[in-house]
């Protein structure tokens, strides 16, 4: 009865949420929205522009999966005629499930001012929290058909927190925030959804190239990769799992995580079964273990015991001398060594192995393999040590040329594996406008 409560507040809370998140532009609704993700080189973070502000400003984000909310810095350059500060004990505050009010001692602006509720926006890749303030303003970007882009339509009343200028601290050059597409009812998807009224579902495709563009993708839509190929087909589903515990650097008792968890049942390596401590790959009451999906770590980070177990089968089914390892990657070998297909490096596949034996992950060549300099492969996955706190987090060089669907409102994720088996990549969606 009590979820049954929680499911009705949290609708009516959406629901009314939607006089503050509305389209400016009724006479077109859009059925899907889009935007371009680039790789940087330096750090390989995952990157978006989105459009904010009055006048319209270009922002550049990193991308977080699992993030709670868009957070950027409002200390340095907001300049807004449209921003709107969250009042204390009003139904934006309540929305975003915010239990702060308070003063700020500073000039009034943008990120400070008196008499509204806050959040802590979080820097994920560093793992450092700060608090800020709640607000408004407002946010274009791009509809599409699935082909192509089309209109630009806004937001005049997107929610997303300010934060100080150090939070941008260890993320790429040039961004000033984090976009968050977690499940919190104020992550992207969800506003998008109800600002539009289509429905929560979403769908990423990272690059796997810092010289070409990935997609994300909001709404219902095919997704047309050239040469006319819709990669929305022909996916393989598994459920979404919920955290009960928050993962978030604070939170509240009771919270749950926001990020996508996936129920992991065994590992094969070259279509053989591993030895592993099974109780790791489940979600303890505690919140430890099991797996989820991150747009933050560039690599795939698995529990010592897990990665020894994946990393020796791996070593014994490859049969070939190494090279010397290239921090963080410990498995290295000489490419010239191996053959090549159509997904990649010919090396023994890794398959993550989910509600049955028929339903699995496959990870080829393309995305078990790094190309590290001329010549020298490393096997993408790094030890996470003993006790972490989830046991297998899967990275972004294993989601590159992957298209993975998230449904909010079934809790089901479609993945495609790899597209290179498609002949089309993440690169391939033509984004000239069609408008």
């Amino acid at each position: 009865m009590a979820s049954k409560l929680q499911f009705l507040l949290f609708s009516t809370l959406l629901l009314f949420s939607t006089s503050f998140i509305t389209n400016a532009q009724p006479s077109f609704r859009p059925r899907a929205l889009v935007l371009s993700i680039t790789k940087d080189p330096s750090v390989l973070q995952y990157l978006a522009i989105v459009s904010q502000r009055t006048p319209l400003a270009s922002i550049n984000t990193v991308v977080d999966l699992g993030g709670q909310f868009l957070w950027v810095d409002c200390e340095q350059f907001y300049v807004s005629s449209s921003y709107t500060p969250a009042r204390c004990g009003s139904a934006q505050c309540s929305l975003a499930r915010s239990t702060s009010c308070g003063t700020c001692n500073s000039p009034a602006g943008p990120g400070c001012n008196n008499n509204t509720c806050g959040l802590f926006p979080e820097n994920t890749v560093t793992n450092t929290v700060t608090s800020g303030e709640l607000a408004q303003d407002v946010l274009a970007l791009p509809s599409t058909n699935g082909r192509n882009p089309g209109p630009v339509v806004s937001i005049p009343r997107l929610l997303f927190t300010c934060a100080p200028s150090f939070l941008l601290d260890g993320l790429a050059s040039g961004v000033r925030g984090m976009a968050g597409l977690g499940r919190a009812p104020i992550g992207l998807p969800s506003q998008f959804a109800a600002a539009f009224s289509f429905n929560r579902k979403f769908a990423i495709c990272l690059p796997s190239t810092t010289a070409a563009n990935g997609v994300i993708f909001f709404g219902n839509t095919p997704y047309t990769m050239q040469p006319n190929i819709d990669i929305s087909t022909g996916l393989t589903y598994t459920p979404l799992l919920i955290n009960p515990v928050s993962t978030a650097g604070v939170s509240t008792q009771g919270e749950r995580s926001t990020e996508y968890f996936i129920g992991v049942k065994s590992i094969k390596v070259n279509e053989k079964a591993i030895s592993l401590n099974t109780s790791l790959l489940s979600i303890q009451s505690n919140g430890f273990g099991g797996t989820k999906i991150s747009t933050i770590n560039p690599y795939t980070v698995l529990e010592t015991s897990i990665y020894k177990a994946v990393t020796e089968t791996f070593v014994r089914e490859a049969n070939l001398s190494r090279v010397a390892s290239v921090a963080p990657l410990e498995f290295c070998y000489d490419s010239r060594n191996f053959g090549s297909t159509r997904v990649g490096p010919a090396v023994p596949s890794i398959d993550l192995v989910l509600q049955s034996e028929s339903v699995f992950w496959r990870i080829s060549g393309a995305n078990s393999m790094v190309q590290i300099r001329e010549n020298v492969l490393c096997l993408g996955f790094v030890d996470g040590g003993s006790e972490p706190r989830t046991s297998i987090v899967i990275g972004g060089h294993q989601l590159e040329d992957n298209l993975l669907q998230f449904d909010l409102a079934t809790s089901r994720l479609g993945f495609s594996s790899s597209l290179l088996g498609r002949q089309t990549s993440c690169s391939n969606f033509n984004f000239t406008s069609n408008a």
